[in-house]
């Protein structure tokens, strides 16, 4: 009967995903990758940079490569440095292509202005710095829909939601979680997170009612760390050790969050299996730490949830991952996803495909998805609203945009109390100051900026010419 042969060769478009490591002169050589033992991916990619956590003595430091500077990075590459201590993760604005954060061993959390062209310096100022964590700060991420909100946890067992755009804290969830926070995962409106824990429970907290809306504790009997994603539909998605040290993944439901919908044990290796997902495909790629391969599997609505796909092998172990956005794939080249992986000294960009025959856009492979204009303001998210990702098409291929200044007003006291009278559009103090005529003093400090910044640029070529000059002719 047609249902048994049904049965037999499950459809999906994703049982054929190719995985393909790049020529050798794609790859970024001659990085020192940072050698902090940290379950972090240590790797942040978009559609113009990527960005690496790199060793760097005192301080703390990463690198950012513009994508196309693949081969040998010159070992005088500058570097964003800030930290007084270990980079512990960072992470790409998925509203602002030149805006990235970094977390630090130092406690803090600072955010970056990166410039589309390579600096000739390091980058040693960040836009603004965010400091309310008492120990170090392991985990960030950005909101998904909701214009320089970052959330932020440390080893001080605290939550924070900093607002970027003014430099403060929106909100801190203290007193969830008794011990190390081992991750942090927004769902796709950014309406929910859902966290794990050294405590060995898997929550889903509400951040802006600051409760915890549903929790299991020990989705995985071993004590190893867990991770936790949302997938499609309000499920959660979970790898963590049984009781044998094995590896497993899971998929659960918050409706009824006691019993798996799908457990599925792996492999018994120690590595902790850092999941991506790729909401358009519904496959969740596993990269484990230290392994050298990264399986992958469809998540569906039918028995049995969780659909092997195939695993990408390869001699050397990953140090880290990098997990590029949809809108920074090659569509005329059917690519469905590219890892970045981490060496000990390079970076090796992995692609994965679906084989077509046709050359036109295969609009099956790819749905609208997430854009980089925000659906909402910080203020109108704080207040309850919610959004959906605003989506584009990736027909034509996605242009990123020139680079935008993340401008940070910090707020002044004195701005909460109402200005008397019914004078509200502008500064009380002097009327006649207009709007255009501000307008225009701002550009032209913009202008002046470019200058300097070309001058000094200038100056620095001007200074290597002499320092070869002089070299020459010791």
């Amino acid at each position: 009967p047609p249902a048994m042969s049904r049965r037999v060769v499950r459809q999906s478009k994703f049982r054929h995903v190719f995985g393909q490591p790049v020529k050798a002169d794609q790859m970024y050589e001659d990085i020192r990758v940072s050698k902090v033992t940290c379950d972090s991916s240590f790797c942040a990619v978009n559609p113009k940079f990527v960005a690496i956590i790199v060793e760097s003595g005192g301080g703390g430091a990463f690198i950012v490569l513009p994508l196309a500077k693949t081969g040998r990075v010159d070992k005088n590459h500058p570097l964003v440095t800030g930290h007084t201590a270990p980079v512990l993760d960072i992470d790409w604005c998925p509203h602002n292509d030149n805006v990235i954060a970094s977390a630090s061993e130092d406690t803090t959390v600072m955010v970056w202005q990166i410039p589309d062209y390579v600096p000739v310096r390091n980058i040693t100022e960040p836009v603004v710095t965010l400091e309310g964590h008492s120990k170090r700060v392991s985990i960030i991420s950005w909101h998904p829909t909701a214009r320089n909100v970052l959330l932020s946890a440390g080893c001080d067992n605290l939550v924070i939601l900093w607002n970027v755009g003014t430099g403060e804290m929106l909100l801190a969830l203290d007193d969830m979680h008794t011990d190390l926070i081992y991750n942090v995962g927004w769902n796709r409106n950014g309406s929910l997170l859902v966290t794990t824990c050294k405590d060995k429970k898997v929550r889903v907290i509400d951040p802006r009612k600051q409760q915890i809306i549903a929790e299991k504790t020990k989705p995985h009997d071993g004590t190893r760390p867990i991770r936790a994603i949302f997938v499609a539909d309000g499920k959660i998605f979970t790898t963590g050790f049984s009781r044998m040290s094995e590896r497993q993944l899971g998929l659960w439901d918050l409706k009824n969050f006691e019993e798996p919908i799908a457990l599925q044990e792996m492999d018994t290796s120690n590595g902790v299996l850092l999941p991506f997902y790729d909401a358009d495909s519904s496959i969740v790629y596993l990269c484990g730490k230290g392994d050298s391969s990264i399986r992958y599997f469809e998540i569906t609505d039918e028995a049995p949830y969780v659909h092997y796909l195939n695993t990408y092998s390869s001699k050397e172990p990953q140090r880290g991952m990098g997990f590029m956005p949809k809108r920074g794939l090659d569509v005329s080249k059917c690519e469905i996803a590219r890892f970045f992986k981490l060496h000990e000294r390079k970076c090796e960009p992995i692609v994965m495909t679906v084989p077509r025959k046709s050359d036109l856009f295969q609009d099956d492979l790819y749905p609208d998805t997430p854009g980089p204009e925000p659906a909402l303001e910080a203020d109108e998210w704080l207040s309850g609203k919610d959004a959906e990702p605003i989506l584009i098409s990736l027909r034509d291929g996605y242009v990123p945009i020139k680079n935008r200044e993340l401008k940070v007003v910090k707020k002044n006291i004195l701005d909460s109390k109402p200005p008397p009278g019914p004078r509200r559009s502008h500064s009380t103090c002097d009327s006649d100051f207009s709007q255009p005529a501000l307008e225009e003093v701002l550009e032209e400090i913009r202008a002046l900026k470019e200058m300097v910044q070309a001058q000094e640029k200038r100056i620095c070529d001007l200074e290597n010419k002499l320092c070869q000059f002089t070299n020459g002719t010791d």
